[in-house]
């Protein structure tokens, strides 16, 4: 990877695959700032998904604004950084995408492992019976689109299955 070219990182996938971790990784290993995309929803949409309901695209808009004008702020001042963000469909990651320096790096993993995970994570906001609603919603990335890889491993090898291919 070239230094001097900054690149904004979205690791993306259903609630519970891992981009927190996995983004988190691959942020340290690239010495840059990681966000998760979850600490910028508003209060409104952190209590609606609290009480099961999945969010809305009039819900998302505000969101996904912030999360692009964040990659903008970071390209535009020369930074490479690490997001963690659901863009679970297409237009979204289309809004993200500001510069063809964003590079989407998709989680792939099946309903019944993540469901597993899920299930681990009493404490997170999502709710596990969500699960199904973000399967649905997803609109699985294109080759050409993200970096696809599977979740069914280690973080350590998750992470360098995603630096060889950066």
């Amino acid at each position: 990877m070239n230094e001097q070219v900054p690149r904004f990182f979205v690791v993306m996938g259903v609630s519970g695959c891992g981009k927190t971790t996995v983004g988190q990784a691959l942020a340290a290993h690239l010495d840059c700032p990681f966000y998760d995309g979850d600490d910028f929803h508003s209060p409104q949409n952190v209590a609606k998904m609290a009480s099961g309901m999945p969010l809305n695209d009039a819900d998302r808009a505000p969101w996904l604004a912030s999360l692009a004008a964040l990659i903008e702020d970071h390209l535009d001042g020369g930074e490479t950084a690490v997001l963690a963000s659901s863009a679970l469909k297409k237009r979204y990651r289309n809004q993200l995408r500001v510069s063809d320096q964003v590079t989407f790096i998709y989680l792939d993993g099946d309903f019944e492992l993540i469901w597993q995970r899920m299930q681990a994570r009493p404490d997170h906001y999502m709710k596990p019976e969500m699960l199904r609603s973000q399967f649905e919603a997803l609109e699985l990335p294109d080759n050409d689109e993200a970096i696809k890889i599977s979740i069914d491993q280690n973080v350590d090898d998750i992470l360098a299955q995603i630096l060889l291919a950066i």
